[in-house]
């Protein structure tokens, strides 16, 4: 199989979780960076050219027959929609949703607008090109609102906006310097960050997964918080939000196939709402739920070969399961009932401290490939892959 975006974090996991399953993948993978190429545990590296080279089409269709692939998996949402588009041109399999529905994940306005209309989200979603835009946005979500990119991933150019004026000069440094790039207000939520994997068959759903976010990666680094990927993150067993993540993907697609991964967070009331779909490709965190016991990637390898699981019969992980990692600190599997830290009488305990006798998995974002190591973690409900 071939897997475009392999150099990247979310690349790395997801081959790593495709090494942690029973079938022997050959994978090829491309990426531009051939520095980055050196840390997946591939069978074969490519150096790509970008997928809005008008070279890439040639590119791709010829590495797909010299390599004998029989299935492409894009990881980075560029090239989720260039394969996706392309798909009748290339030569072997792909598990995306139809095309309409990519473009419609792709584009924060348009997924916020037909959520609106199914009642999954309150407030509007609005397009700002200007200052008049802005202070429309004022009026209509009040301040602070959410501002950010219509597209793109890892929280680019989001901000909370609690001034018409500082909106504006934060509108105006993205225009100057990214000419083209397109935003939106939505309404600010200030309650928990949850997400939510799914794998679905025709409108089925296959398995799914949900994790609430408690820590981001250097989020002082900016005015949002966000930064992409996290450095905490816990299974939750919430049906309130699933149910609300399955309401959004179905607003979009009806007969959804191959992986959702909605964004979530909670709003002032405690209610959970959509905040984007990452369609086609796997959050940056994949192989969390590999080393847990539930093996996403290769449950959609499979159905997209037309095998793999009934809906059912998959089972969830147990809820209390964190991950924790960071740059150059190894990934730790722990119940959060369980961590190394404790207090002492009048100490103030903030952080999250590994559970030293915790197994140890090497994390994406360190570059080390070596054998992943498997975690043994109860999976509730049935027996993950």
């Amino acid at each position: 199989m071939l897997v475009t975006g392999v150099g990247g974090p979310a690349g790395v996991n997801f081959v790593r979780s495709l090494r942690a399953a029973a079938d022997d993948y050959y994978i090829v993978g491309t990426d531009t960076n051939r520095h980055h190429l050196e840390w997946p545990d591939v069978d074969a590296a490519y150096v790509a050219p970008r997928c809005d080279d008008p070279a890439y089409p040639e590119f791709l269709c010829e590495l797909v027959a010299r390599e004998g692939i029989e299935f492409v998996h894009p990881q980075p949402d560029p090239e989720v929609r260039a394969v996706s588009e392309l798909r009748d041109r290339i030569p072997a399999r792909v598990f995306l949703p139809d095309r309409e529905t990519v473009r419609i994940c792709q584009d924060k306005r348009r997924s916020g607008d037909l959520w609106q209309r199914a009642g999954v989200h309150t407030a509007p979603s609005l397009a700002v090109r200007d200052r008049a835009d802005l202070e429309r946005a004022a009026e209509t979500l009040g301040l602070p609102f959410w501002l950010r990119a219509s597209g793109g991933a890892g929280g680019l150019a989001a901000t909370p906006v609690a001034a018409v004026e500082a909106g504006w000069h934060w509108l105006r440094y993205w225009q100057l310097t990214r000419p083209g790039l397109e935003f939106v207000a939505q309404e600010l939520l200030p309650g928990a960050n949850f997400a939510f994997t799914s794998l679905w068959r025709d409108g089925e759903l296959v398995c799914a997964q949900l994790r609430e976010r408690l820590e981001y990666i250097y989020p002082h680094l900016t005015p949002s918080g966000v930064t992409g990927t996290p450095a905490v993150a816990v299974t939750r067993d919430r049906p309130d939000v699933e149910e609300i993540a399955l309401r959004a993907v179905r607003a979009i697609d009806r007969r959804a196939n191959g992986v959702f991964c909605v964004d979530l967070k909670e709003d002032a009331d405690g209610v959970a709402r959509p905040t984007e779909i990452n369609c086609g490709r796997f959050f940056t965190t994949s192989y969390f739920f590999t080393a847990a016991g539930l093996n996403i990637p290769d449950l959609y390898v499979r159905l997209g070969f037309g095998e793999g699981p009934r809906p059912g019969e998959i089972g969830r992980l147990r809820e209390g399961l964190l991950w924790i990692r960071h740059i150059d600190c190894p990934a730790v599997l722990a119940d959060e009932h369980e961590l190394a830290s404790t207090g002492y009488p009048g100490a103030r305990v903030d952080g999250l401290a590994s559970r030293l006798s915790a197994e140890r998995v090497s994390p994406a974002v360190d570059g080390d490939t070596g054998p992943p190591a498997r975690a043994a973690a109860p999976v509730a409900g049935g027996a993950g892959a």
